[in-house]
Parts: structure tokens; C-alpha cells; sequence
């Protein structure tokens, strides 16, 4: 019988933290130490590195998923491990999983197997404490909003006009909309808001491009919260309260420093969703990572269409950085889930035929940026030889580096091959990196370029929101901030069904909203929700606490 992933993380025997930090370069006094396996980083040390080269960046991304998620962090995990085997000097970067998915339908994010990042049970509850911190500064913002209403309303705030939200860490459909206002002891008008997933908090997105103290408070004092009576865009700096958002983050801004299961060093540091955030880990930490390491691994949530395109036209923007080289990680799963149609009588190759047009795409606009492509088959148990020689063949066949990755089953050894092709790839020609568009175009002409250029759509239509929103962003001379795209994950499209590489159709947009502290306009669309909801039998119900104290259920 196999053990479980949390049978396997718990006859590890980690390094002490302080062990990691030395092996990574990191001084003693730079870290600050919660127990013996994970620490805060100072942000001191990108000062005390200045001068350093970085080093090359290999981004991890994926084709379309399945809702269970097809492997890109045992794969970015089981990498690192194998590089590290290699003799390279290697970090890992990932962002800290969120509670919604833990104890919804996919699980947690620390990888699985002997792919995995350690301490688990802490990464994957409550870590050191980032997103409950995110999430307070954030909802500190919404009360301190009421207040100001309930004590005069100096600022001429539109009641109507406030689009300032809550958030939550925990899928609670029943708050996606509410009314709040209703005590008596209120004379603040009844008010509709609601609940948003703290990984899509704006506040989240701000700490995740955040790299010192002084950019944090900057980019707080940004948000903007509502419309005044003239038309005016309110701010957390209008309000007086993004001084004390960002004391309650003085913590949260510095990495999180820990380690794989064979010892490697690795960031996890903010969470913010692909699909509904730029879904990347921190741009200080893939900062102190370049300067610390030869190579630097660092996986974007979702697909290529969602967290790399994110990465590459935001994060690298804002923080200058050019990535080396992409590894699209394809499963059999997620290519089989694109047949749509019954399976079992046809030939393997017809099978994954939407599969790899699915791929394909998603390869062809990692190109558009000049990075190279390597693909990662990461294999599951159940996937038999011959299914694999016909995918590993016809990205042969395509002129396309590719491996396959077991780092689930085998740790770093299982990766060797997947490393020795990225390294491959990493010492011929360099990457030509260059983002997908300029940010002088205006906000449709992006939002367009995307989606006919990446998504393969043969138009954008706006529904009247987003109309009204457009002139909002127009009238507010916000057009020059980048694009992020909310849609589902699992299609190029807005509809989670239109599988393969899909044409013809076109994206709608129904909102869109200025996160003028953030730094980007995010564009909502199709259905996609800012709230998740639990599934009928979500995972916390296997979980548990034992009476000695230990977890029980997790994964």
C-alpha cells in the first residue's frame, strides 16, 4: 500500500530552517525564525545583494486543467529537486495556498508524493499567518469606509457609488451578495455588498507586487473604494486608513522561507488566484531568489492563458525581470478531458487529438512572448506506456522539447529528464522576452489584443456594465494600467465547456474594475465569480483532528 502524501511528509526529516537559509546564502541575521522548518526573510537582504547578476528564471505553467488540477507544483517541485541532484543552485518559488480550495474540491498546494514542500500541515492551514493579515487590512478598509459615511460623510461619498467589497478565506456562496446597514443603531442607508475570496482581494494583489515597505504603503493608499458626488475615485489615502492596513501587513510583506522534501530552498509568499488575480507568488521573492540563485523556478497558476500571460505582462513588467524559459506541464487526464465524446474504443492519438490542439495554442503564445517552450508530461500512475509514448511522440514530432516528469513517485530522480531538457534548452539561444502589448494602447484595444491574439476569440463584446466601466477607466486617465483577464480556467474561452482550441466564438466582458492600487484593470468575464462555493462533498469532510494532536485528512 502507498503511503499518503501526508505519511510521506511526516517520516521526512527536514533540515532546520536556519541550515536552508545558509545553504541558500542567507545570514542569520536576515531571518526570522518560527520554529525549526520555515522563517521570515528581511527585506534587507535585496539591499545587501544589490549588486548580484540574477540568475536564469524557468517559469512553470500548464495547458487547460481539470478542476482536480493536473500537476504543475509536484512538477516545479520535483524540478527543482532534480536540478538540485544536477548540481545547480536552485530556488523554488510558489505561492501560499488558500483555505477555499484546501477544504473545497482540489486540495492543498504543497505538491504531493516525494514532490513535495515542508512543513505541509503548516503551509496548507494557517502558515504564518500572510493571508489572515491580507484579509483583516482589507475588510479594516471596508469599516473604515461605513464609518466615514456614518460620521458625516466629509468626502461626499456616493452611496451608490461604492464598489469597495469584503473578503473571506473560506468558499461561502451565501455572501456573494448582501445588504449591510440594516441595525438600527446605524444611520448609514442600507447598503448591497459582498463577500470576495481574500486571493482576489486587491489588497492581496498590492502585497504581491509589493518589494519594500515604502511601495506597500504607496500602492495602499492607491486603492480606490468608491465614486465621490462629482465623480471623484476615493482612496484608501482619502480615507486615512492605509497607514494602519499596511502596519497590520509589516509582517506579511516578508517571504516565507522553506524547503522541499529533499532540502532545497523554497519561498512561499502570497496567494493570489490565476483566474481572478495575476496568481503568482510574490514578486519580492522571485526578486531575492534571482539574486541567491543560479536557476529560479517559480509556476503560475493555471493555465498559460491565465497565470503565465499574467506573470509575463504584469509581474515581469512591474518588476524587470525577463524569464529564460517555460515548462508547459500536460497530463493525460487534462488531454483526455478535451475528447468530449465517449473514449474507450478509440486509438489513443484520436483521443488526445483536442489535447494537443489545446497545447499547441497554449505553446504557440508562450513563443509570442520569445521565451522557449519545454513540455513536461507529468505522469500518473494509472497512465500505461504506450498512452505516453503517443504524447511524448507527437511533441517529438512537433519540434518540442519534451520529458516525463514522475517527481510525485520518484522526487528529484524522477525529474532528471525534465532538467537535463530544460537545461538543454537554457544553454542555446537566449530567450527574447517582450510582453504581449504596450501599455499605451487603450483599455478595449488590450482587452481585444488579448483575446484574439491568446485566447483565439474572433471578438470582445461589452455588455453595459463594462460600457460604463470603460468610460469610468477613461474619464479617470486609468488606460494605461495593464490587463487582468477573470474568466474561467478551464477553456480559452468564457465558457468552461468549450473544450480544445476553440474559434469563432467571442469573449464577453461584463465588468470591469479599476485596481488603481494594484496597478491594473481587471476585466470580468463570461460568469466568473469572485466567491467560490463549496461542492456537494467538499474535503473537509475527511478531515479531522486526532486526540494526539494529529491531522487526520489532509491529503
Amino acid at each position: 500500500m502507498s503511503l499518503s502524501s501526508l505519511e510521506i511528509a511526516r517520516k521526512a526529516k527536514p533540515h532546520h530552517i536556519h541550515a536552508v537559509a545558509a545553504g541558500a546564502g542567507i545570514h542569520a541575521d536576515e531571518l526570522e525564525v518560527y520554529g525549526s522548518t520555515k522563517a521570515k526573510v528581511s527585506l534587507a537582504l535585496l539591499d545587501r545583494l544589490a549588486a548580484r547578476p540574477q540568475g536564469k528564471l524557468i517559469c512553470v505553467t500548464g495547458m487547460t486543467p481539470t478542476r482536480e488540477g493536473d500537476g504543475k507544483t509536484c512538477t516545479s517541485i520535483g524540478l527543482t529537486q532534480a536540478l538540485d541532484l544536477l548540481k545547480k543552485k536552485v530556488m523554488l518559488c510558489l505561492r501560499e495556498p488558500s483555505l477555499a480550495p484546501i477544504f473545497g474540491y482540489k486540495g492543498g498546494a504543497t505538491g504531493g508524493g516525494y514532490a513535495q514542500v515542508l512543513p505541509m500541515e503548516d503551509i496548507n492551514l494557517h502558515f504564518t499567518g500572510d493571508i489572515h493579515a491580507i484579509e483583516i487590512a482589507h475588510n479594516l478598509l471596508a469599516a473604515v469606509l461605513d464609518n466615514h459615511i456614518q460620521h458625516g460623510n466629509a468626502l461626499r461619498i456616493d452611496r451608490d457609488g461604492i464598489f469597495w467589497r469584503r473578503t473571506l478565506d473560506i468558499s461561502d456562496r451565501q455572501l456573494r451578495d448582501i445588504v449591510t446597514g440594516v441595525s438600527k443603531a446605524s444611520r448609514f442607508a442600507r447598503h448591497k455588498t459582498g463577500f470576495d475570496i481574500t486571493a482576489a482581494s486587491e489588497v492581496m494583489a498590492a502585497l504581491s507586487l509589493s518589494i519594500s515597505v515604502h511601495s506597500l504603503k504607496s500602492k495602499l493608499s492607491k486603492i480606490s473604494v468608491a465614486l465621490s458626488e462629482d465623480g471623484r475615485l476615493i482612496t484608501a489615502k482619502d480615507l486615512k486608513a492605509s497607514g494602519a492596513m499596511a502596519l497590520l501587513m509589516k509582517e506579511a510583506i516578508k517571504p516565507n522561507l522553506v524547503q522541499t522534501l529533499e532540502g532545497q530552498p523554497v519561498f512561499v509568499h502570497t496567494g493570489p488566484f490565476a483566474n481572478v488575480s495575476h496568481g503568482n507568488s510574490s514578486l519580492v521573492s522571485a526578486l531575492m531568489a534571482l539574486k541567491l540563485a543560479t536557476y529560479v523556478v517559480t509556476e503560475s497558476g493555471f493555465a498559460a492563458d491565465l497565470g503565465l500571460e499574467k506573470f509575463f505582462d504584469i509581474v515581469c513588467r512591474e518588476g524587470g525581470i525577463k524569464p529564460s524559459v517555460a515548462v508547459l506541464v500536460v497530463s493525460l487526464k487534462a488531454l483526455k478531458s478535451h475528447a468530449g465524446e465517449f473514449i474507450a474504443s478509440k486509438k489513443w492519438s484520436d483521443v488526445f487529438k483536442e489535447g494537443f490542439a489545446n497545447a499547441d495554442r497554449h505553446i504557440q503564445n508562450i513563443r509570442k512572448f520569445g521565451v522557449p517552450v519545454v513540455v513536461a508530461i507529468n505522469r500518473f500512475p494509472d497512465d500505461t506506456d504506450d498512452a505516453v509514448r503517443v504524447v511524448k511522440d507527437y511533441f517529438s514530432s512537433q519540434d518540442v522539447e519534451c520529458a516525463v516528469s514522475e517527481g510525485v513517485r520518484l522526487g528529484g530522480e524522477g525529474a532528471v529528464e525534465l532538467a537535463e531538457k530544460v537545461l538543454k534548452v537554457l544553454s542555446g539561444k537566449s530567450a527574447q522576452f517582450s510582453p504581449f502589448y504596450e501599455l499605451g494602447l487603450s483599455a478595449e484595444d488590450k482587452i481585444h489584443k488579448i483575446a484574439t491574439g491568446l485566447y483565439g476569440a474572433s471578438g470582445v463584446v461589452y455588455l453595459d456594465q463594462a460600457k460604463e466601466d470603460l468610460e469610468l477607466i477613461r474619464r479617470q486617465k486609468l488606460e494605461h494600467l495593464p490587463v487582468n483577464m477573470a474568466k474561467t480556467p478551464y477553456s480559452f474561452s468564457d465558457e468552461p465547456h468549450l473544450k480544445g482550441a476553440p474559434s469563432g466564438w467571442k469573449l464577453k466582458i461584463r465588468a470591469i474594475q479599476p485596481y488603481t492600487g494594484a496597478g491594473f484593470l481587471v476585466a470580468l468575464a463570461g460568469k466568473m465569480m469572485l466567491m467560490p462555493g463549496l461542492p456537494e462533498k467538499p474535503m473537509l469532510e475527511g478531515m479531522d483532528l486526532g486526540d494526539d494532536g494529529e491531522a487526520k485528512g489532509l491529503f
